[in-house]
């Protein structure tokens, strides 16, 4: 699997959409994935069979770096909610494309998740290219002029990819962001934020 990573899509193909994509494919075809390396049983000496089998799955999850951009905006924008959803299992804590109904009746501030019930709600921004960091750091300017408690967090798809012109804008606005949402060590960091500042408890 983390050969993928030469053809251009990162070795964090084992969670969100794109691990859906993977573990379809797996399944598909009787492939057993042992921690990045792929296993397949050779079933009453099928050997010729198997092996044309094994090729046609490591094939098809190549075929993942063929990903038009649309479908890596949408991988992300699901790998987002996701990780809220992971986050804060509580759904009638959080919305997804808010705006402020009163103020806004016609969602031109909008916020891709907002989580309530706390003095200062969340409002998270997902950010995939420059057009969207600059909606939202207006967003976050509108909601100060406002004077309504908020507290904002963005998380790029990948900082460095944008303009940093742009990037510094948002992040002078912004109170806590996180540069990628890429890479797993920085996806749990970003869940026990999450749990943290929402106050979201386990049971023991």
């Amino acid at each position: 699997m983390s050969h993928l990573s030469l053809l251009g899509v990162s070795e964090n193909v084992l969670y969100g959409t794109r691990r859906d994509l993977v573990n379809g494919i797996l399944e598909e075809f009787n492939t057993e994935n042992r921690g990045g390396e792929l296993v397949v049983r050779v079933e009453d000496e099928q050997y010729g069979s198997t092996l044309y089998s094994f090729v046609q799955t490591i094939m098809r999850i190549s075929d993942l770096v063929y990903l038009s951009r649309e479908r890596v905006k949408s991988a992300f924008l699901e790998d987002f909610k996701n990780l809220i959803r992971e986050a804060i299992p509580d759904e009638d804590r959080y919305e997804f494309d808010w705006h402020d109904k009163q103020r806004d009746p016609y969602s031109k501030y909008k916020v891709d998740c907002r989580v309530n019930n706390m003095a200062k709600p969340l409002v998270i921004f997902a950010l995939q290219n420059d057009g969207k960091i600059k909606d939202s750091t207006i967003t976050i300017r509108q909601f100060e002029t406002w004077k309504i408690p908020f507290f904002p967090i963005g998380i790029f798809k990948n900082m460095e990819e944008n303009n940093q012109r742009v990037v510094a804008r948002f992040s002078d606005a912004c109170e806590k962001v996180y540069s990628n949402l890429e890479e797993e060590e920085t996806r749990e960091s970003i869940v026990q934020y999450l749990r943290e500042r929402a106050g979201v408890t386990f049971a023991e």
